[in-house]
């Protein structure tokens, strides 16, 4: 065989490595897109289906316990614990398609997510009808309150 002979046969060679090659390529880049799409229709049959709302319920209860030790905590090493397990059980609550209620003082009342507990006199004309302090939050899936938040209102 000729020197040129050689040289095409190991430039043919070498397009046929690349070939093999960008054929590995692509084979994984169809194996990575396959389980990105099972992923997202796996999501989607989960929303589908809808929240579990039984656990949702069970962590707002765990979130309310949470904010109330950290607010009652004596050490600011223990208040800063529980404050960062409120957060997660929030992140976590968004996470299960929840939204957590916790209206603020001077907030309008919302009747559709908030239960008024208790009234107290309004301290002027214009804090009237609004959140004075907040009892108890409350939870929401979608549009469907699951659990009111308990708040006392300003008359």
């Amino acid at each position: 065989m000729t020197a040129e002979g050689n040289d095409i046969a190991e430039q043919f060679g070498r397009l046929e490595e690349q070939i093999t090659d960008l054929g590995r390529v692509l084979a994984r880049q169809a194996t990575s897109l396959d389980r990105l799409v099972d992923a997202d229709r796996a999501r989607a049959a989960q929303a589908k289906a809808g929240a579990d709302l039984p656990l949702l319920v069970d962590l707002l209860a765990l979130y309310a316990d949470a904010r109330t030790c950290a607010v009652s905590a004596a050490e600011e090493a223990d208040r800063a614990a529980f404050e960062a397990l409120a957060d997660g059980l929030d992140r976590l609550i968004t996470g299960r398609g929840g939204t957590l209620v916790v209206p603020v003082a001077g907030d309008g009342f919302d009747a559709a997510v908030m239960d008024a507990v208790d009234i107290r006199d309004a301290p002027g004309e214009s804090a009237r009808r609004t959140v004075a302090d907040l009892v108890r939050p409350g939870l929401r899936v979608g549009q469907r309150s699951v659990r009111a938040a308990a708040v006392i209102v300003y008359r």
